[in-house]
């Protein structure tokens, strides 16, 4: 499956009295990295909200083995586990300046009728873009 890498600069107030990224910012990082993920194949994330498609995060795990720390530009390789259905499962895995794997994470989303609230299958135009 497509790989993407996003780089995020680890801002100050990112970080918490010991100097490292606090666990909540996490959230934020595998974000920007599954929009980038998103964007880099060609779909819009606002697009598909304002054809009524949502993306509610339906599971969140993230494994910290070393902390990062202020200024340090990080690596966030982002992959697409496998083809979606309702659900659509991302890998990610977190390096620092010096290539060291930090964090592991996973999110499960799910495509989400905007007016419904009700999961849907996975647009087949999205489907066309990640078997191309």
């Amino acid at each position: 499956m497509k790989i993407h890498f996003t780089y995020i600069r680890v801002r100050y107030a990112e970080t918490d009295q010991m100097g490292v990224v606090h666990h909540g910012n996490y959230a934020q990082y595998l974000e920007m990295a599954r929009i980038d993920w998103l964007r880099e194949l060609g779909i819009s994330y606002k697009s598909m909200e304002e054809n009524g498609i949502m993306l509610p995060v339906f599971e969140f795990y993230c494994k910290f083995k070393k902390p990062a720390a202020f200024d340090e530009r990080l690596k966030v390789e982002t992959r697409l586990r496998e083809l979606p259905g309702v659900k659509i499962i991302f890998d990610y895995f977190i390096y620092n300046e010096k290539e060291e794997l930090i964090t592991t994470a996973n999110t499960v989303l799910v495509f989400m009728d905007a007016i419904t609230k009700r999961p849907i299958k996975c647009p087949q135009y999205i489907l066309e873009k990640l078997k191309s």
